[in-house]
């Protein structure tokens, strides 16, 4: 017989017959119908070419084949069963001695591990949480190989292989000294103009889309240093008259260790979004569920 032609629920069908030796019983318990329960057991009859149960005063009899067959497909199911309950369960945050590795630029690294590591502390103590960085060409097939488990950022090249959250959307701010000139007074397009500037040549999108959009204004022209990310940004502005211009969350991470303050710019720039993505292959996985869960819940807008 070749296993590809059985159906592993007319097994669970042959099981409950042979419990409670009777049809209508076994329909009952498994919530089908008499007829889905004779229909399973005349195919299985045909699988096995024998009649398997033979009606009698006493009930559904089985035949020396099914009682032969009956060790054999319980302990098949029930270690299939076992594996289920131990796959769905196995993850417990409090006691688990798992490594997980999580793609994010600089700037998110930033605004999400300093509450991220309280909160795994808190909850699972002896879980690992590594970063690497998701400029990476590779990083969809490392995802996918399991090498990296989640990527948080604003990618929009993944293929439908890959679920994706929204967590939230934010505004980009330009911040500087909090005793800088530059927050006197209302910030015109002209003040920004003539202010220096840290240009930070971040290639990810979207940024690079912002990024076009204050050279257009001139600002690069006004930016007497250039960076190729954001972790240098707090540092260079709080120690002179540059300004920068960075996302609002980063801003907001850093302005107060660094005596900044910051503004809207007086230009409409586009938003950025950030959203937690995954390969469809471990979205069932108990423990990416509950680094999900964990992200969304100190994180989602």
């Amino acid at each position: 017989m070749n296993l590809r032609e059985l159906d592993l629920n007319l097994l669970v069908v042959f099981l409950e017959v042979l419990h409670t030796r009777g049809i209508s019983a076994a329909a009952q318990n498994l919530g089908l119908s008499q007829p889905a329960v004779s229909n399973a057991l005349a195919r299985l009859r045909t699988t096995f070419d024998d009649a398997l149960f033979v009606r009698t005063p006493g009930g559904m009899l089985p035949t020396p084949l099914a009682e032969e067959l009956s060790g054999p497909v319980s302990s098949a199911l029930s270690q299939l069963q076992d594996t289920f309950n131990h796959h769905r369960e196995a993850f417990d945050p409090a006691t688990s001695l798992r490594r997980f590795t999580i793609a994010m630029t600089d700037v998110a690294e930033v605004y999400f591990m300093p509450r991220l590591t309280a909160r795994c502390a808190e909850l699972a103590p002896q879980v690992r949480i590594s970063v690497v960085r998701s400029g990476d060409r590779a990083l969809s097939n490392a995802m996918a190989d399991g090498l990296i488990d989640l990527a948080i950022g604003a990618n929009n090249d993944f293929s439908d292989s890959y679920y994706q959250q929204r967590l939230f959307r934010q505004e980009c701010v330009t911040v500087f000294r909090i005793d800088h000139e530059l927050g006197r007074s209302p910030l015109t397009l002209e003040r920004f103009r003539a202010a220096r500037h840290v240009w930070v040549a971040e290639s990810t999108s979207p940024y690079d889309r912002i990024a076009q959009l204050l050279e257009k204004a001139g600002i690069r022209a006004r930016a007497p240093v250039e960076v190729p990310g954001f972790l240098a940004v707090p540092l260079i502005v709080a120690q002179g008259e540059l300004v920068a211009t960075v996302p609002r969350k980063l801003a907001d991470s850093i302005a107060a260790s660094f005596g900044l303050s910051f503004v809207k710019p007086p230009l409409k720039l586009p938003l950025l979004q950030t959203n937690t993505f995954w390969h469809r292959r471990f979205h069932h996985d108990t423990g990416h569920r509950w680094l999900r869960g964990l992200i969304a819940s100190e994180f989602n807008e």
